[in-house]
């Protein structure tokens, strides 16, 4: 049985090892576990992280590279349109082969995924769309939004089930609410930690230093947050092509000692980083199951994030977190607020941390062999 993976996840070769960002393999190490072979069509890398990379378990894999795809310039946008017949007749080849396609979406590479999974009716597979499957969201670039329409179509995609993020109404039979997990029932059973509401109040960011994730909110708002008094502190974890501006910001701003970045730092210690934390800030444009909220509230930080996919529904509208403005006087005015409120605060870190340590890995791996049964 060969279990056929199509992703735009980077990979990398270390001499027999195949590797890839660690939380991404963990999970596919489930999907893989009821398959004699797996074959995975990825971008091939250089270089190799091992502080948040991992290499699969899995006794016979093999990976069938491919080119990425980028459109954001003329020059990159001739010479992916170049490469796209090859890479869907690579995925064409695969799929003849397979016993079971799993599709992860949303990307360029997930949207040829979808193109080619068209032709083989009679295969199962299973998709994962980790973005944002909100139906009312706006400006998702066309690429996801073909995506998503070919995925729901019951014409176009069969024999499928399609796994997104929240439980959005008048879907196909098809689509079905899914979560992800970090966490083992083991640690889930772990006391619940109570920590000091008080000052100085500690911040964790999380994630890629990108446009997309908006780190440059979270180190705002600390400095908004200082200049009118508050002792507030911010942990910054990831690396991303904003790392330079917010380290100059920092400077410029007489912050070093209260703004640290980190960089890639290994599971075990951003587990310590959220047990010390009160709060967890994520002021992304875009989500789907935003890991890390779920990550943070398992060890009592509240998460301060935005409206966006089902994040009002992990915070519980409220019960479990708080919602953060656009505006940044608003929501320093707002968190200062709730400094003052340490019992309120209190209740909301356990009702976290309870809600959280539901959605374990084994749990997850319970879904996924539930879904790959079907």
């Amino acid at each position: 049985m060969n279990l056929v993976i199509v992703s735009h996840t980077p990979h990398y070769l270390n001499r027999s090892d195949i590797s890839a960002y660690a939380p991404y393999v963990n999970e596919v190490n489930l999907w893989a576990d009821a398959f004699d072979e797996m074959t995975i069509l990825a971008p091939l890398a250089e270089g190799n992280d091992s502080g948040i990379n991992l290499a699969y378990n899995h006794r016979s894999i093999r990976l069938l590279p491919i080119s990425n795809l980028h459109f954001k310039s003329p020059k990159r946008f001739l010479t992916s349109l170049f490469r796209t017949p090859i890479i869907l007749w690579s995925i064409f080849r695969a799929f003849k082969n397979a016993d079971h396609i799993h599709l992860r979406c949303p990307g360029n590479i997930g949207l040829l995924g979808c193109l080619v999974q068209i032709f083989f009716p009679r295969t199962k597979k299973t998709a994962k769309y980790a973005g944002n499957w909100d139906p009312k969201a706006k400006r998702q670039p066309l690429s996801y939004r073909l995506q998503k329409w070919i995925l729901a179509n019951p014409w176009l995609t069969r024999n499928m089930q399609v796994m997104v993020y929240g439980d959005w109404p008048d879907q196909s039979p098809n689509i079905k609410p899914f979560f992800t997990a970090t966490y083992s029932a083991f640690e889930a059973r772990q006391p619940k930690i109570k920590k000091n509401w008080c000052a100085p109040w500690r911040m964790v960011f999380a994630g890629t230093l990108s446009e997309g994730k908006n780190p440059f909110y979270a180190v705002k708002l600390v400095q908004r947050m200082r200049s009118i008094g508050l002792e507030v502190c911010l942990d910054i974890f990831g690396e991303g092509i904003q790392r330079e501006k917010i380290s100059t910001f920092i400077t410029e701003h007489e912050l070093c000692a209260h703004i640290i970045l980190h960089g890639n730092k290994p599971p075990e210690t951003l587990k310590q980083a959220y047990k010390e934390a009160h709060f967890l800030v994520l002021p992304s444009q875009s989500e789907g199951w935003p890991k890390v909220v779920a990550e943070g509230m398992f060890w009592g930080a509240i998460p301060l994030t935005r409206a966006i996919s089902c994040v009002p529904w992990m915070i519980g509208d409220g019960k479990r977190g708080l919602l953060l403005q656009d505006d940044l006087d608003k929501a320093v005015q707002h968190l200062s607020e709730w400094f003052e409120r340490s019992i309120d605060l209190e209740r909301m870190s356990q009702n976290g941390m309870e809600w959280s340590r539901g959605y374990t890995t084994d749990r997850f791996a319970e879904a996924i062999k539930k879904l790959m049964t079907k």
